[in-house]
């Protein structure tokens, strides 16, 4: 909304829209359009309805010419179309009745008497809707829902369809004489001797073809039966029936596409996805939705429109499905995974303008209704993002030791929602390690019949921790791209003063090894795995990438002020608060978790004690650091070729990841807009200085964590693990930044860093 559109688009947006048959949208004032076809449209030659000049594209040559088809990546772009109203989507309406009714009770006149662009044009459509539904708004549930859905998007749906029709014509070649754009024919359905009047997009009687186009991803089911006539009626007997789709074909879609094909064999009907994303251009105002510098995540539509649990995307996409009959809409919230959703990519800092973002997350089909929960994840990775920045990496660490029941983590810390997920994912981490060492199944069975095998009666108390592996990014074009960002599972044998509940184990030193090298390569990777890849560390993994970006910026930032200056290093963390479920947590409550765990265990199993019958109880937990690799321009343009222009296209729409076909990316600008009403209030930019009073960075090389955040939990000042530098600990981020060595990056805390500590207990363990 605040980039500028390049020349490129803009020729593409007024060849594909400016001359389309809805007419000119200009920002003066829009034609108030339905969201359906102008049913008055005339047909013409496709080249002299948008205005194209050029020679037609050998038939033979079309992209569905051979069978179904798909739009090489490569030729992945986006497309403009205007759509003025979206500069309303800030706009809010009180939820309580007798409020609402306030506002709406003093508009006296018919909406369309009032200015277009303006709250009263809104509030009196919104009043007009309620009327006509006896003065309840059931269908919705509420403005928010109505204005996003109803009064912007369904008013959208006309000028970018008609958009991407142009675009395809154009793309295609679909010029010349034969080509005839709006082509209206009749067909009889022989079986049941009904005749209808179809329209198709697009028709060409010398090559046979009848072309529909759909700038999204479904089928307008009011064409159905029509479809299947034209199929089955003997005067088109010889033509074949085109669908091109700017997006991937909806579940539902493609079983109607294959009806089609089984309902009259081979060849005559083919699928073509001409992936494209459209860009609503709109200027925005006072009553665009803000996004603010305390914000990152919140600026797209789709996270925005996500609504919070499975009922409500049920409620949602049942309404979307009503009022979308003829198929125009395109993809939304619901064909998001929003449980997978990860910052990927933060562009350059530029004072003043905040900064571009691009998040991926899994796509699905809207179906599986998983499109829920958007702004949840979005606010933690926003939360999380700003909370590395605020607070002084000293602050980084988290300590869940049996023997330190007051040295838990850091009070601000303690109060944010980052801190709250690394605590817990130690916590989850050690109920898993408990899991896989139950000697009566799985893993835990395999691992406890070598020890046996071995003569080896019990195993060492051990020490677990998840650190980053080498992270992979790139910096290009001012910005940074996280590629990839690992978690690795570190395991160290531990002893604790707190008594375990099953007695002592006095091992050899080669035992001690012995047992280790097996919990190595039969425990730990299964651990690894699981904090990799299952949903219950996605979480976890959210606030490791935000940490990677926000410290990227905070190179950036002492080099040259940002807007994040006045934040960096500031520990103050009040405007990102612990949120929702988990407002009231605290780190006391995992700690009592932790410690039952440790004491009692999370589960029983029948053992032998010197000899005798007993039972034998498992437990423990621990966290920590981070290393770095680098990747090159030329393994970036080798690898990723596609990822600069899909990022750049998700900073304004949600559109389809070119090198991965199952994510998508979306994200924005946390600029703010300038106005001073009617949506969220935009946050005054934060005071700043010409430079840095102090070095937004970690501790220098060698720093040694104090007495309150060990790297050894039992000994105040012991040093870290061997395989830690002595730095501050995140992931040295594989880049071409200069400066990024091991002490710049410190996510998970100064020195030893964010560390908790495991305890492995089982038949007379120590």
């Amino acid at each position: 909304m605040n980039h500028p559109i390049t020349a490129r688009r803009r020729v593409l947006a007024r060849a594909a829209v400016a001359l389309a048959t809805v007419g000119i949208l200009s920002f003066g004032g829009l034609p108030h359009l339905q969201g359906t076809a102008d049913a008055a449209v005339k047909a013409q030659r496709c080249d002299e309805m948008f205005k194209l000049r050029g020679n037609p594209t050998d038939p033979s040559k079309l992209p569905w010419a051979n069978g179904d088809a798909i739009r090489p990546e490569a030729d992945w772009d986006s497309y403009e179309y205007p759509n003025q109203r979206k500069a309303m989507d800030g706009l809010t309406l009180p939820d309580d009745p007798a409020e609402r009714d306030k506002i709406l009770d003093k508009l006296d006149k018919p909406y369309k008497q009032y200015e277009e662009g303006t709250p009263e044009r809104v509030y009196a459509t919104y009043k007009d809707y309620l009327t006509r539904n006896g003065g309840t708004d059931a269908k919705y549930g509420g403005f928010k829902n109505w204005l996003n859905e109803a009064y912007i998007e369904v008013y959208g749906r006309n000028p970018r369809g008609n958009a991407f029709h142009g675009k395809v014509v154009k793309d295609l070649g679909l010029i010349g004489p034969d080509w005839i754009c709006e082509e209206t024919v009749k067909v009889t359905d022989p079986e049941t001797g009904k005749t209808y009047e179809r329209r198709f997009d697009a028709f060409n009687r010398k090559t046979k073809e009848a072309v529909e186009i759909k700038s999204g991803g479904n089928h307008d089911g009011e064409q159905a039966p029509k479809d299947r006539a034209f199929l089955k009626d003997p005067t088109y007997k010889d033509y074949k029936l085109r669908y091109a789709f700017g997006q991937t074909q909806s579940g539902d879609t493609a079983r109607y596409t294959n009806g089609l094909k089984q309902l009259v064999g081979p060849g005559r009907v083919t699928t073509y996805e001409h992936t494209s994303t459209p860009e609503a251009e709109f200027k925005p105002g006072k009553y665009t939705a803000q996004d603010t510098l305390k914000s990152i995540g919140r600026s797209s539509d789709v996270i925005r429109q996500s609504p919070p649990t499975p009922a409500d995307m049920k409620r949602q996409m049942d309404r979307i499905r009503l009022n979308d009959p003829t198929g125009m809409r395109v993809r939304g919230p619901g064909g998001v995974d929003f449980s997978t959703l990860e910052l990927r990519y933060v562009g350059a800092p530029v004072m003043g303008q905040g900064l571009n973002y691009s998040f991926t997350a899994k796509k699905v089909d809207e179906s599986d209704g998983l499109g829920y929960g958007g702004q949840e994840k979005a606010e933690l990775i926003s939360d999380s993002f700003f909370t590395w920045l605020a607070l002084t990496p000293d602050k980084f660490w988290v300590n869940l030791n049996p023997d330190q029941p007051d040295k838990i983590m850091d009070k601000s810390f303690g109060k944010t929602d980052a801190g709250r997920v690394l605590l817990q994912a130690d916590l989850e981490m050690k109920h898993d390690y408990a899991k896989d060492m139950d000697p009566r199944t799985g893993i835990g069975k395999e691992f406890w019949a070598k020890l046996q095998a071995e003569n080896i009666p019990c195993t060492h108390g051990v020490r677990n921790w998840i650190v980053p592996k080498p992270a992979v990014v790139r910096e290009q074009d001012g910005g940074v791209y996280i590629l990839d960002a690992p978690l690795k599972v570190n395991s160290v044998p531990q002893d604790f003063k707190t008594p375990s509940p099953n007695g002592e184990c006095n091992l050899t030193e080669a035992q001690h090894k012995r047992v280790q090298e097996l919990l190595d390569t039969m425990i730990v990777p299964d651990i690894e795995a699981k904090v990799n890849t299952t949903a219950k560390y996605a979480d976890l993994r959210r606030v490791y990438n935000a940490r990677v970006a926000a410290e990227w910026i905070r190179l950036q930032d002492a080099k040259t002020p940002t807007d994040y200056h006045a934040i960096i290093n500031s520990n103050k963390v009040t405007d990102w608060p612990l949120r929702g479920q988990n407002k009231s947590w605290t780190p006391e409550q995992t700690y009592k978790e932790y410690l039952k765990s440790f004491t009692q265990g999370d589960y029983s199993y029948p053992c032998q004690k010197g000899g005798r019958n007993a039972t034998c109880v498992m437990g423990g937990v621990d966290f920590s650091k981070a290393p770095k690799q680098n990747i090159s321009k030329a393994r970036f343009t080798s690898e990723h070729k596609h990822l600069p222009r899909t990022t750049d296209i998700s900073v304004k729409a949600m559109t389809d990841d070119a090198e991965n076909k199952g994510l998508l990316a979306l994200g924005g600008n946390t600029a703010v807009h300038k106005g001073d009403g009617g949506g969220q209030t935009p946050t005054p930019t934060p005071s700043r200085t010409g430079t840095p009073t102090s070095p937004p960075s970690t501790p220098p090389a060698g720093h040694t964590p104090n007495p309150g955040h060990s790297g050894q939990g039992g000994g105040g000042t012991t040093a870290p693990p061997s395989d830690q530098s002595g730095g501050g600990g995140l992931a040295n981020t594989g880049t071409q930044i200069a400066g990024i060595a091991g002490a710049a990056l410190a996510l998970l805390a100064a020195g030893a860093g964010l560390v908790r500590w495991r305890r492995r207990r089982t038949t007379g363990a120590g």
